[in-house]
């Protein structure tokens, strides 16, 4: 169990919590307008339990529509990690299921719609039908008129669907539930990856869907009795012939409980509005490009400069490029470290955007290259490498950028002794594909490893470089002619290439039982396959055998 809640633990605590609420809101709502005095008339206009229902759905949307702006505030994410160092790193850590939790938000809020649309089609319906009742309770009821009015259905001969169209909250209704049907279905990663700007105006119906949220309950279709002491509905509602007389001396009096959703909203819509006026202004802020470097392995590196740009080892930015797209912002992390007077990129190019931006950078002359916007930095969960003594670092492909930075940072302050130096050791992974992934990365490494033995530090940083295909048979026989020599002859580093797929439950043994006792940080920039398999290695060798824990961490844009 102790394994388990390293990494699993404060996920499930606040997702519980999280649908506690949920739970709690709904079920108290239900039983106030199943329970209250004030909705007995109502209740017999609509008969069953569609106005609770409803009402229990209307709670859920107002809740989580208060929560699904907070996750994507990019800038109030960073702060939050920034500020909040004082928290346990397995609780500080979600801040990186931002956005899981903005999905989550918008699952439970199409839960919450089918309630409330589903309950309200069956009330309209009884609403409009109410006027053919023949008992007398009905009857007396639906003639209230003017502003005492109870049923919202004011033509006897109406038909539910055009009598519902009619009302604010049917109109409303209708473009919200429209709304939130395209952007969850153009939501999904086939339409993201491939028809990029198909999402992008979709989800900012996002901006429709509020407008339409906050008004839809202004014209108060339901209503409440609001003289329930002076006129008792349990007791006059079995001879509504006697109003008027002892006990019921004065007819009941209805009136709206007001719109209540904007008082839910308008706090994370400012937060959002204040995230897009400053995403604007770095959007007008100048960069300026001071190097470009084509690398054979088809990845670009672009070396900037901007004007109060700081990042902490391990950020990544979002680049804009208008003469590409005017809508798209991609996310890449940094590759340099705060202690180098630039920030660069490495970005593998793998698609039209990637592709169009190598060829406007294909200049001699790097102050001709079109405008490029940057905004950020923001956090990441490799940013927390610094709060452990022992960090394994796993980065596949290009998923190796992250480490760049934190590599080369963690050098810089280890050999400068900063006081604030809490690593210890360092293991690193790299797991590519194909031997063209190594000609940018391994210049680092052979960087790294030669100030290490200058400083008789070699022990410092642990590095394995993992091929998993891509070697043809004159590179194997290549290989084998040059097994004795001093160095690596595809990498040309001391540390000689492993082939095939690591051992993970070896490594992460040999780490627990090298450093028992101690909080380890795994960090892991790839793909999801993968992803699992370390997050499931980090849950199996956090045990109290060797007193080991792996706190595991995953990049997520």
């Amino acid at each position: 169990m102790a394994n388990w809640f390293v990494n699993e633990g404060p996920k499930y605590i606040v997702l519980l919590i999280w649908i506690g609420l949920n739970i709690f809101l709904f079920t108290i709502t239900y039983l106030k307008f199943d329970e209250g005095k004030q909705y007995i008339y109502l209740k017999h206009l609509l008969k069953g339990k569609s106005l609770q229902v409803a009402r229990g759905g209307a709670a859920i949307l107002n809740f989580n529509c208060m929560l699904i702006l907070i996750p994507v505030c990019r800038n109030l994410i960073s702060l939050l990690r920034s500020k909040c160092t004082f928290l346990p790193q397995n609780i500080l850590r979600l801040l990186d299921k931002n956005i899981t939790f903005h999905k989550v938000c918008a699952y439970m809020i199409c839960l919450g719609t089918a309630l409330h649309v589903g309950a309200h089609m069956f009330n309209v319906e009884n609403f409009t039908y109410a006027w053919d009742k023949k008992d007398s309770l009905t009857r007396k009821l639906v003639g209230y008129s003017g502003d005492n009015y109870l049923d919202p259905i004011r033509n006897p001969d109406g038909d539910p669907v055009t009598e519902g169209i009619k009302t604010v909250a049917g109109v409303t209704g209708v473009v919200i539930t429209l709304c939130l049907i395209l952007m969850v279905t153009s939501s999904t990663e086939l339409i993201r990856r491939s028809y990029f700007e198909v999402f992008w105006f979709t989800h900012h119906l996002f901006i429709i869907f509020f407008i339409g949220l906050i008004a839809h309950g202004f014209q108060g279709i339901v209503r409440g009795q609001q003289n329930t002491s002076e006129h008792d509905p349990e007791v006059c509602k079995s001879k509504p012939q006697d109003w008027g007389t002892t006990p019921c001396t004065k007819n009941p009096s209805f009136a709206p409980g007001g719109a209540q959703t904007w008082k839910w909203v308008v706090g994370p819509l400012a937060l959002y509005l204040l995230e897009r006026c400053l995403r604007f202004y770095r959007y007008l802020q100048n960069v300026e490009v001071s190097k470009v470097v084509k690398h054979p392995s088809k990845v670009l590196e672009i070396q900037m400069k901007k004007p109060g740009f700081h990042a902490d080892p391990g950020q990544y930015i979002f680049l804009h490029c208008p003469n590409i797209s005017s809508l798209e912002w991609h996310p890449f992390t940094l590759t340099s470290c705060p202690e180098e007077d630039f920030f660069s990129l490495h970005i593998r190019i793998v698609g039209d955007w990637t592709d169009a931006l190598a060829k406007l950078c294909d200049t001699a002359d790097v102050s001709s290259i079109p405008k490029l916007a940057v905004d950020g930095p923001f956090g990441t969960a490799s940013t927390d490498v610094f709060n452990y003594s022992v960090c394994v670092c796993i980065g596949a492909g290009i998923g190796v950028t992250p480490f760049a930075s934190i590599l080369k940072s963690i050098w810089y302050r280890y050999q400068s002794s900063n006081p604030d130096m809490k690593v210890t050791k360092v293991y690193f992974f790299w797991i590519c594909p194909d031997t063209n992934a190594f000609e940018w990365f391994t210049d680092l490494l052979q960087s790294l490893e030669q100030q290490m033995e200058e400083k008789g530090m070699q022990a410092f940083l642990e590095y394995h470089i993992y091929l998993t295909r891509g070697w043809n048979q004159d590179q194997a026989r290549n290989i084998a002619l040059h097994e004795g020599s001093d160095r690596d002859v595809i990498t040309g580093l001391q540390q000689k290439m492993n082939f095939g797929r690591p051992n993970w439950d070896q490594i992460f043994k040999g780490v627990a039982d090298s450093h028992p006792k101690t909080d380890i940080g795994v960090f892991f920039c790839g793909p999801a396959v993968l992803s699992h398999t370390l997050h499931k290695m980090s849950n199996t060798y956090s045990n109290d055998k060797t007193g080991a824990k792996f706190y595991y961490n995953k990049e997520n844009f």
